[in-house]
């Protein structure tokens, strides 16, 4: 005997809505009386509840220029990056309020990270809901690489340091300190104690 679908208001997680088969039409109903984006692709729709028992609200999709002053295209969760002109500028900016409900939007630096790969792999599959699934951290296509941030700041550090001033080359020794948390489990932060630890390391930069 099969198991009788229950009223959508029953269901408690995704993974139970998606036991069930439901028509387009049920889809857009659902969304619509969620006050979310209901005109759209079935596809759309399913992504659209999914982000809904995820607690990501997914607003209404926008008409945009597609770059050709001949042609303009509707932009949905489907629709390539590549194939949209897409770029970090204010018309994506708002796009993205508009799918996520989330103000003021701001970008992550793992879309960022992503788009370059897009880019550099010419990816044509990559899409708009792909590039959702980054921000939400859902997805795994790319990630930005924080050491160099890290880097940065435990280079500032040390060199604001009153002890470095004894050093003649302050990014040798600071390279060298950094290379011993870098590989370290230790937090990839400066401290005087590290210089202490590892003084023996660097004594030939003493000034």
């Amino acid at each position: 005997m099969k198991e009788k679908r229950p009223d959508f208001r029953d269901i408690k997680s995704f993974e139970e809505f998606n036991k069930y088969y439901w028509y387009r039409e049920e889809l857009s109903q659902i969304c619509k009386s969620l006050g979310l984006e209901y005109r759209c692709t079935k596809r759309e729709l399913n992504y659209i509840i999914e982000q809904y028992f995820r607690g990501n609200k997914v607003g209404k999709f926008l008409s945009m220029s597609k770059g050709n002053k001949n042609q303009s295209e509707v932009i949905t969760l489907e629709t390539p990056l590549l194939k949209c002109g897409f770029s970090f500028n204010p018309k994506f900016r708002d796009y993205f309020l508009a799918v996520t409900g989330i103000s003021p939007f701001k970008f992550s630096a793992d879309m960022a990270t992503a788009w370059r790969k897009v880019k550099r792999d010419k990816d044509t599959k990559f899409t708009i809901q792909d590039m959702i699934k980054i921000y939400y951290g859902e997805s795994d296509y790319a990630k930005y690489d924080s050491s160099a941030c890290q880097w940065n700041q435990f280079l500032k550090d040390f060199c604001l340091d009153e002890f470095s001033d004894c050093y003649s080359n302050k990014l040798k020794v600071a390279a060298i300190l950094w290379k011993e948390v870098r590989n370290s489990i230790n937090a990839k932060v400066y401290s005087r104690e590290l210089l202490k630890k590892y003084e023996y390391k660097v004594e030939e930069y003493c000034k």
